[in-house]
Order: structure tokens, then sequence, then C-alpha cells
């Protein structure tokens, strides 16, 4: 079975209200024929970020737009399509509630969240009650790069670098905050982050020999053992990349059964490509299969 671990649709209110999206984004039946075309069995509907809240009033509305919408695909294809809900972030006490209408009314069997929200990260407090929530329930968290306002916007906004180097740094700031907030090593909620978590497997070494040195000085807090220990708790899909080195880098520092493929869809075009790269990888053919859906199927008990 191949799952798409990281794709979009956008229902029109988001589109028409964000300065990025066209209506490519919010076409279900152009990606239920390319899953057809590519041999893809189901695919997770996420939230890609958008600045559409800023239009729209408030992320709560967005947050009633995009979920109501995916509740209603969902509903259509249950087969074929799973929902990750968003959250009101901008109205803490509503949080809660909206986790609980979004899967036990609408059926959503995940959660979407963002790297970051105008520079609050997801080891704010805000975060705790949800993520206690989705280890008790198995929900897993997709957590996509903020493509609105990521960290270095504010000294460097260009359109090839922002998207680039930007989001992806986001999301590594993300991870790191996770970690030396405890919440890596004392919540089992399970994390996947997209574009292999950033460029944290390519820091694995340099986070242990430099905390190591730290707590030589007394430094840095005690994390009760190494970074390591905790970041390889984290799960990351690929994106739709095609590149050996991220694959490389991300099966050395977290194994095959942390990594699930994606698409990236609508952003990406070439699906069979990005399949590809996972089939032409110098691994078992039990371990491509879980990283093109075994993986994600465990994860969501499919």
């Amino acid at each position: 079975m191949i799952i798409d671990a990281h794709s979009h649709w956008l229902p029109e209110g988001i589109i028409n209200n964000a300065h990025f999206y066209h209506k490519g984004w919010g076409d279900i039946e152009a990606q239920l024929k390319m899953m057809d075309e590519a041999g893809i069995d189901k695919a997770v509907l996420s939230y890609p970020t958008s600045d559409a809240h800023l239009k729209l009033g408030s992320i709560s509305e967005v947050v009633r737009i995009f979920n109501d919408h995916i509740g209603k695909i969902i509903k259509k294809y249950p087969d074929r399509f799973i929902g990750a809900a968003i959250l009101p972030i901008d109205h803490e006490p509503d949080m809660l509630k909206e986790l609980k209408r979004s899967t036990e009314e609408l059926g959503f069997k995940a959660i979407s969240l963002a790297s970051s929200y105008n520079g609050v990260y997801l080891d704010d407090t805000r975060f705790l009650g949800i993520y206690k929530i989705a280890q008790n329930k198995n929900l897993p968290i997709f957590v996509h790069s903020q493509i609105v306002k990521p960290i270095g916007s504010e000294r460097v906004e260009d359109p090839l670098l922002t998207p680039v180097i930007e989001y992806v740094f986001d999301t590594t700031i993300c991870i790191g905050k996770l970690l030396m907030s405890d919440i890596l090593r004392d919540y089992k909620a399970k994390l996947i982050f997209a574009y292999f978590g950033g460029v944290i497997p390519f820091l694995a070494n340099r986070f242990d020999a430099t905390y190591q040195m730290l707590r030589g000085i007394n430094f840095v807090k005690d994390l009760k053992g190494n970074p390591t220990d905790y970041l390889k708790n984290i799960y990351v899909d690929t994106s739709g990349d095609k590149g050996k080195a991220n694959f490389q880098a991300a099966l050395e520092f977290l194994g095959s059964k942390h990594i699930l493929w994606g698409s990236d869809w609508p952003a990406k075009k070439d699906i069979a490509g990005s399949i590809q790269a996972i089939k032409d990888l110098d691994i078992s053919a039990e371990d491509k299969n879980n990283i093109l859906g075994g993986n994600l199927q465990a994860i969501l008990a499919l």
C-alpha cells in the first residue's frame, strides 16, 4: 500500500484570500487522477499554511472553512483521503473543542500544525493539551513549515531564499525548541515533520558533541540524555524530494521506520519520480515498502 503523507487541498474560501495559491490547489478530482496513475492508495490532506487569516480576520475562521470542507472530502472519499485538522491557535480555549469536533464529528484522524505562528513555536504551553490527547488517542501530528514570516524573514525576504532556506530552518528551530522544552522526551505523540525535519539529520552529531561540551561547563540544562536520544523520536516525510543526500542522512540518523514518503502535491508534480527515488534506495524491499506506506499505515492503525 502506498500512502502519501504530505499532500494538500484548499477550499475556495482560502485560495481566494491567500496571496500564493491558485485554483489548482482546490482540484480534488485532479488529485484523485494523479493518485490512480501513480498507484497511490491513500493521501493525507494537511494544511500548507497561508496568509488567508489576514483577510479573513482570524485563524479561527480559516479553521472553520478548512476543516468543514476537508470533512466533506473525507466523507465522500473515505477510502482515499485522511484528514489532518487544523486548530484555532489564536483562541486557545477553542483548541481542544475543535479537535474534538473534527475527530469525533468530521472523521479526521490526524492533526495539522505549522512549525510556528508569528514567532510562537510548538513548545508553547498552549499545545501541551494537544500533545496529551494526540498521545492518548493515537492522532499523528503533521508539522508543515510556516510560510508566513518564517525565521529569518525579518532580515531577508526573497522569493527564492525564503522558501528554500527559511522554511526549512523554521522547521529546524521548531524541532530544536521541542527538544529543549523536554516535549520530545516527555510526550509520546507522533510528530511528523515535512521535508526531512529541516536539517536536523545533518546536525545530529553536532547536537551531541556541543551538548556534551556545554554540559561539561554547566552552561546548558541537563536533558537527562544526549539530544539525539530524543530527536530520534520524530518522524519525517520526504516532501517530494528525490535527492540521495537527504535520504541517506535521514536513514543514517532516524532509520527507515521513521521516514514517510510524501508527494507535496500539488506544489510538486513529479510524483512518479519521488516514488522511484524510494525504490532506488539501497535498502531492503521491506524498508522501501514501509517508507512508501507501511510506516504510516502502522501509525494510523489502518
